[in-house]
């Protein structure tokens, strides 16, 4: 069981990432600011908010000891603070000055991984404060980073799909098409698995993506064999993309966040949903365990952090693993509709489902009438949930070819209003105008706007209306 324990709501835009020390929970913002938590009681630390970035802040980590947080930003900076009186200790500057998106210490604390919209990938040397090693991924934009727990490799995920191994020299060893529309996270376990046959030991590995997937992998690292990546199963349950995963302490959960806006808690082992947890209003964009006690924080763009207790003896079964990589909903198997039941909290109906064979096929063509005069589903509340559920599939469906220009690049939902802004780039109006009521700057570029004005796109509005015809069709 998991319980909601507290609601943390200080942050006054999108929460963009939380993660835990032995101690404290620090979160950081689209506001520009990172807020640091007591875990005795939730409350906010003497010296928090922390405030020097410019621009929003994407990604906060602890070191090891949790003496030092870091903190990346839009600014294209990385910065690192003292979680003792809140100093702000260093600024590092990426190269070419890029938004820096993700950001990770290394286990013994030796370096700061830093990657960036760029695609830079940069080691730095948190000691000397220098600049230790540099590479770049092959297109994309660098969205994700996870370190080994020995500290000997680490694997990034770009916007192009790409999970790239690198060895603690910045030498790239391994290159995976892995998500078709784009990674967004990555976590590797501290916990390996053995395989006592071979007398090796693999490395869990746990990626998400704009396809609505998270997978599972094993990382083989060994100096007579080099890398190996196997890819294990995936897990299924969100119904748009996934923003978010990690790994509890233990490496037996896989938490996930997506922009269906439920968070999902898997067993690592078979892949069971554990909890599937929908408090949240608008798209869960991180989510994280906390090592020393059974916590679990989600952050979302609806500006807050909700703190759960999670009651390991009290796991609640469901769900499945779906061992083909990419299944189309309307090929879904009665298997699979049974584990979306569950998946959305909609378990008591798996039975019904079952006896009235609805496969995907089935599942998509259902109806309110269906549902009341067929499958004899009495409650009109009930009916209208099932019925919101497999709408959202219905619209998942869609968005999966929806062209990317049809997408405010801010929201990444199908513009309605679009508006050109003086960078050039179009816009959903309300995002667009929300986005420069708190700064000057291109959501694209980073660069100043030498004018606030917009002007409606009324050629993009045209193409995205005559494209929904065709797709009703």
């Amino acid at each position: 069981m998991a319980t909601l324990i507290r609601t943390l709501s200080d942050h006054s835009d999108d929460v963009n990432y939380c993660a835990f020390s032995s101690s404290c929970l620090a979160t950081c913002s689209l506001d520009k600011t990172i807020r640091v938590y007591s875990l005795s009681d939730f409350a906010e630390l003497p010296y928090s908010p922390l405030e020097g970035h410019t621009y929003a802040v994407h990604c906060c980590c602890f070191s090891p000891s949790g003496l030092v947080l870091a903190s990346c930003s839009t600014d294209g900076t990385s910065a690192l603070w003292d979680t003792r009186d809140g100093r702000r200790l260093a600024v590092l500057q990426q190269p070419g000055a890029s938004p820096v998106r993700v950001c990770r210490f290394s286990p013994e604390a030796a370096y700061l991984l830093a990657g960036a919209a760029d695609g830079s990938v940069v080691l730095w040397n948190v000691r000397s404060m220098k600049l230790y090693r540099s590479g770049k991924v092959k297109g994309g934009s660098l969205m994700a980073c996870a370190f080994s727990p020995s500290g000997n490799f680490f694997v990034t995920g770009s916007s192009s799909g790409d999970l790239t191994i690198w060895d603690d020299k910045m030498r790239c060893l391994y290159n995976e098409k892995a998500h078709d529309l784009g990674v967004t996270c990555c976590d590797i376990s501290s916990h390996p698995v053995s395989d006592s046959e071979n007398g090796f030991e693999y490395f869990q590995m746990a990626s998400c993506g704009q396809d609505n997937h998270i997978k599972l992998w094993l990382i083989l690292f060994a100096d007579f064999l080099g890398v190996q990546l196997k890819y294990k199963c995936t897990l299924i349950g969100h119904s748009a993309p996934v923003l978010a995963c990690a790994f509890s302490c233990d490496g037996q959960m896989i938490v996930s966040g997506s922009v269906d806006k439920c968070v999902i808690i898997y067993e690592t082992s078979t892949g069971n949903t554990l909890h599937t947890l929908s408090q949240h209003k608008r798209y869960v964009t991180t989510c994280a365990f906390a090592p020393c006690s059974p916590l679990l924080a989600t952050g979302s763009m609806d500006k807050t952090v909700h703190i759960w207790q999670l009651d390991l003896k009290q796991p609640c079964a469901g769900g499945t693993v779906e061992n083909e990589s990419k299944v189309a909903i309307e090929d879904w198997s009665e298997d699979d509709v049974s584990a979306w039941l569950c998946a959305q909290d909609l378990a008591d109906f798996v039975g019904l489902f079952k006896m009235n064979n609805i496969d995907g096929k089935e599942l998509l063509n259902l109806t309110k009438e269906s549902l009341a005069n067929e499958l004899k589903i009495e409650s009109l509340g009930l009916r209208s949930k099932v019925l919101r559920k497999i709408e959202e599939l219905r619209m998942t469906m869609m968005s999966v070819s929806v062209p990317d220009e049809f997408l405010c690049p801010i929201t990444r939902e199908l513009m309605k209003d679009p508006v050109i802004a003086t960078d050039g780039y179009s816009y959903e109006r309300e995002a667009m105008e929300n986005w420069i009521s708190n700064r000057r700057s291109s959501p694209m570029t980073n660069l100043p706007l030498h004018s606030l004005m917009l002007t409606p796109n009324r050629t993009l509005k045209m193409a995205i209306s005559r494209w929904l015809e065709t797709q009703q069709k």
